[in-house]
């Protein structure tokens, strides 16, 4: 285990992505491919004043595109991932396994001073 400080797994964790409610929007808009505001926010258990402010973080990053629409007579506003978004959270994944892999794996010298 090396000393280097930006080599442990946390630092390379997004800031953007990483925060509770963003990688819940990123991760049900992975799976949805496009999905609703009203069924977002239920989902999440979020007020709209508050989903709509991380949306907009993650719009500016450019990691969701939202797209505004009527269905029937009733306005709606439906989101999807940008590449960019695709990327950014196969990569947070990657790392949160790289930090769970190193919690699992069992020091090679318990009692060895980190």
């Amino acid at each position: 285990m090396t000393s280097e400080p930006d080599q442990h797994p946390v630092n390379s964790l997004n800031d953007v992505v990483h925060q509770r409610v963003r990688l819940g929007i990123l991760t049900v808009a992975h799976q949805a491919r496009r999905v609703e505001f009203g069924f977002l926010r239920t989902a999440l258990g979020l007020t709209a004043g508050n989903l709509s402010q991380h949306l907009a973080v993650l719009e500016r990053a450019g990691l969701v595109e939202i797209e505004k629409g009527y269905e029937g007579k009733r306005a709606r506003t439906w989101l999807s991932l940008t590449p960019a978004g695709e990327r950014a959270l196969r990569d947070e994944v990657t790392q949160l396994k790289r930090l769970i892999q190193q919690i699992e794996t069992p020091a090679k010298n318990p009692g060895e001073d980190m």
